[in-house]
């Protein structure tokens, strides 16, 4: 029952955020491109000031696999690089924090494009 709930509480906040998005989208005239940003930017200022960390916990993959997440991921990696580098962590430490998984994508979109060819038009 316990996993059961988390799958619950990743979709309803997943689903939340992107409600947001779309609200944003049909009653602004911000786009697609500016919303995304903003997310990733509210993720880090979320993580930053610890606020996001809580709802990273409870709503589990809702909360760190859209680009809140990512910001939050680029927040605590800051945070830590700075501990431990000091000021030059705040450079390097969101390039680190988020290496793994930008590589991993990169990979499998370069490996996904190369084995499933889309249909070309003539």
């Amino acid at each position: 029952m316990e996993i059961l709930n988390q799958f619950i509480w990743a979709f309803v906040f997943g689903g939340v955020l992107c409600v947001i998005a779309q609200i944003l989208i049909d009653r602004t005239k911000l786009t697609p491109a500016r919303i995304l940003v903003l997310y990733v930017v509210a993720g880090v200022v979320l993580g930053a000031v610890g606020l996001y960390k809580p709802f990273a916990e409870f709503a589990g993959a809702g909360a760190t696999v859209p680009l809140t997440g990512f910001g939050y991921l680029i927040s605590n990696g800051i945070k830590e690089a700075v501990d431990e580098k000091g000021l030059i962590g705040a450079l390097t430490g969101g390039l680190t924090a988020a290496a793994g998984g930008t590589a991993a994508a990169l990979v499998f979109g370069y490996l996904a494009a190369v084995i499933f060819r889309g249909s070309r038009r003539e």
